[in-house]
């Protein structure tokens, strides 16, 4: 299998790159590359063959990137965060046409957090709910996107939880919300906690990444699965349901 790692320049695209293995990769492209010896400073400077595009660039880029994969008819993996709402709605529109696989946390053990969350929401009946997550200090998004993809599973559980992001004011903690704590420090790669109490027995939930390889792990898993799929948007759920 052919992959095009798009943003090849960053830490998760040089993991990536060489957990793939030479013979497996088409194109590395990142913007601060110049085009030559197999390295392309843009998407559109590769014409060549490739069975899906990995995408480990930024958010930003996400307007170009969908309309290669479209105009190329290939299935792309997105695993950047921070997208806002019209580029969500542009991966939306564009798996209408090819394949898309968005999440923006790429750990197998994520997704089986996630599921294990819901379930905890939907059988341990009233109780507070608090969800911590920390990182290293160079990450730009505020709560981290594994952490917004967490409390939305929370919320398909209880809809009538709703979200309280780095509170702040004075006063009791509001019935029916999620609590959201975001940590930076360091060189930490990623750990998640939920929270679960109702005043007499209390249930945690942690997962830490210990190393950004696993990540690349978990994408070169999804690609194999996502290549033989059809047009539509996915992500860890289906992936790990299926």
């Amino acid at each position: 299998m052919k992959l095009i790692i798009n943003g090849a320049n960053g830490k998760m695209g040089h993991i990536l790159t060489e957990m793939a293995g030479s013979g497996n990769i088409a194109a590395l492209v990142d913007i601060t590359f110049e085009t030559g010896g197999g390295k392309y400073k843009s998407l559109e400077d590769f014409n060549g063959a490739a069975d899906c595009v990995v995408d480990f660039s930024n958010h930003k880029a996400v307007d170009g990137l969908l309309n290669y994969c479209v105009k190329k008819n290939l299935p792309v993996l997105i695993a950047s965060t921070g997208h806002t709402d019209e580029e969500l709605n542009l991966i939306k529109e564009a798996a209408k046409k090819i394949p898309v696989f968005q999440s923006p946390n790429m750990s197998i053990g994520v997704a089986l957090l996630a599921d294990i969350a819901e379930r905890v929401a939907k059988v341990f009946g009233d109780c507070d709910i608090e969800l911590i997550e920390a990182h290293h200090n160079q990450k730009l998004d505020v709560p981290s996107g594994t952490a917004l993809m967490l409390a939305k599973r929370l919320q398909e559980a209880k809809p009538e939880l709703a979200f309280n992001i780095g509170r702040h004011e004075n006063g009791k903690r509001p019935e029916n919300e999620i609590g959201i704590h975001s940590l930076r420090y360091g060189s930490e790669v990623g750990t998640h906690e939920i929270i679960f109490s109702n005043g007499l027995e209390t249930i945690t939930l942690k997962h830490d990444a210990k190393n950004r390889a696993l990540f690349a792990k978990g994408a070169l898993s999804a690609v194999k699965w996502l290549v033989n799929q059809s047009a539509g948007l996915y992500n860890m759920k289906d992936f790990i349901d299926s």
